[in-house]
């Protein structure tokens, strides 16, 4: 039997790993919201590892073992950005598919996805703007993976869709994938939300609208 001063080890070592866990948190949330602000405050080049350690409150050491580098530390937002969560969420994990996945009905599938894309992008959007004006190919290369991630996607959601029965005739995968995946880019939306002025609710519903005229067969007359 194990002496009470022996469970009280295990109990106290439980406290301190579960302690440091939840600091290592902070200290990450931390670095990536310092990192955020100085990007788009001053851009890729200009955002110093320094300056991100001091305005997150922390050791440049500690910058390094919780995140990375500065390419990673970007890398780290992007995936933050596109799961909307504090860690990266492989895209079949995120809710937002799952919900498609389990809706029969192909035009819902596609409001669903619609309203996630204008959530989404309105938290990448201050990003993109960082890597447009970034002359680092790393981060130029993190956004040309995300494109080609997002492409893979798309054919996954066009294979969904056309499992529906509910399509256009004669639409292929790689159309109904190209279709959406031009335009859900962030850049696409960053033309109707911030150069234009729309609403990202209103961007929203007329991107579900535009695929559904684009993509869903018409009613029987």
């Amino acid at each position: 039997m194990a002496s009470m001063g022996s469970v009280a080890d295990q109990v106290k070592r439980r406290y301190d790993t579960s302690g440091r866990r939840r600091a290592a948190e902070a200290n990450r949330r931390a670095i990536l919201e310092a990192a955020r602000e100085l990007f788009t405050a001053r851009g890729y080049a200009a955002t110093t590892m320094n300056g991100i350690a001091e305005r997150a409150g922390v050791s440049l050491d500690t910058v390094y073992a919780a995140v990375g580098r500065k390419p990673a530390v970007f890398l780290e937002l992007v995936e933050t950005a596109l799961s909307g969560t504090d860690q990266a969420v492989p895209a079949r994990q995120r809710e937002y598919v799952q919900a498609i996945r389990a809706e029969p009905a192909a035009a819902r599938k596609l409001e669903i996805y619609a309203h996630a894309i204008a959530g989404i992008h309105g938290r990448m959007a201050p990003l993109l703007r960082v890597a447009q004006t970034a002359a680092d190919p790393q981060v130029r290369g993190i956004w040309q993976d995300i494109a080609h991630r997002r492409a893979a996607n798309m054919r996954e959601l066009a294979r969904d869709l056309l499992d529906t029965g509910q399509l256009r005739p004669g639409l292929g995968v790689d159309e109904i994938a190209d279709v959406v995946w031009a335009t859900n880019s962030p850049e696409f939306y960053c033309l109707l939300v911030e150069d234009r002025g729309w609403l990202p609710e209103r961007f929203a519903a007329w991107l579900a609208d535009a695929w559904g005229r684009l993509l869903l067969a018409l009613p029987p007359a």
